[in-house]
């Protein structure tokens, strides 16, 4: 009876640790190139990395259920802070243009190679999509290895994104200049292969689609994309 409750103890003290590993969770900031101070949270270890980028409406905390979910399927995830939002707000004033800036996700990136990353994916929602798209132009070749764009466009030719490229969008997703699909399945098609283009039912814009019945599948799809 001694033995057995030794093991299960030494069973349930092995699958804390592991749960701990798995779900190792800190925070960190960096400079961007400008010299802006950037803060983050990174959720997981190994040699995977993934930046998320968050919308308009939020901070790096609304990422946390995809993060859990990236980090299970071994990703190392560092969700970012834009200048402006959140703890992100040490820097002159002239150099925040009020929706972050792609240097905040080049400098994301970068951290994430220089603490051991092996390969680093992008995944932006909404404005974070804008300036995800920006930094992966701006990257060196190489840098971003996949790019998610969650109803984001490309301010600068989509011939120059780099990497791997899934666009997503909802087909009634609109603002006051009208639906988002055009915009989007004309930048897809002039962007450089590998690329793809997931649209889903609905109108929930961006991340507010992982609140939605098209949650489950986008999440699936994001994974099948990064593990390719």
């Amino acid at each position: 009876m001694m033995n057995l409750r030794i093991a299960e103890t030494m069973a349930f003290a092995c699958l804390a640790l592991s749960a701990a590993m798995v779900w190792a969770q800190q925070t960190v900031s960096f400079r961007t190139g400008d010299g802006w101070m950037i803060h983050g949270e990174v959720h997981g270890t190994g040699g995977r990395g993934v930046v998320l980028v968050h919308g308009g409406r939020f901070t790096k905390e609304s990422w946390r259920p995809q993060a859990e979910q990236l980090v299970g399927a071994g990703f190392r995830v560092l969700a970012i802070d834009m200048r402006g939002y959140g703890a992100s707000r040490e820097g002159p004033k002239e150099l925040n243009p009020g929706d972050g800036s792609p240097l905040d996700v080049l400098a994301a990136v970068r951290w994430l190679h220089g603490s051991g990353a092996r390969s680093v994916s992008v995944i932006g929602g909404s404005m974070g999509a804008d300036a995800a798209a920006g930094a992966s132009i701006e990257a060196r070749p190489g840098e971003i290895d996949a790019l998610i764009l969650l109803a984001g466009y490309a301010d600068q030719p989509p011939e120059k994104l780099k990497g791997r490229k899934l666009f997503v969008v909802t087909q009634d997703d609109a603002n006051a200049a009208g639906l988002r699909l055009p915009r989007i399945r004309k930048q897809y098609e002039a962007a450089n292969d590998p690329k793809a283009l997931l649209v889903l039912e609905g109108a929930a814009h961006a991340q507010a689609i992982f609140e939605t019945a098209q949650g489950e599948r986008l999440m699936r799809d994001i994974l099948r994309f990064l593990e390719k």
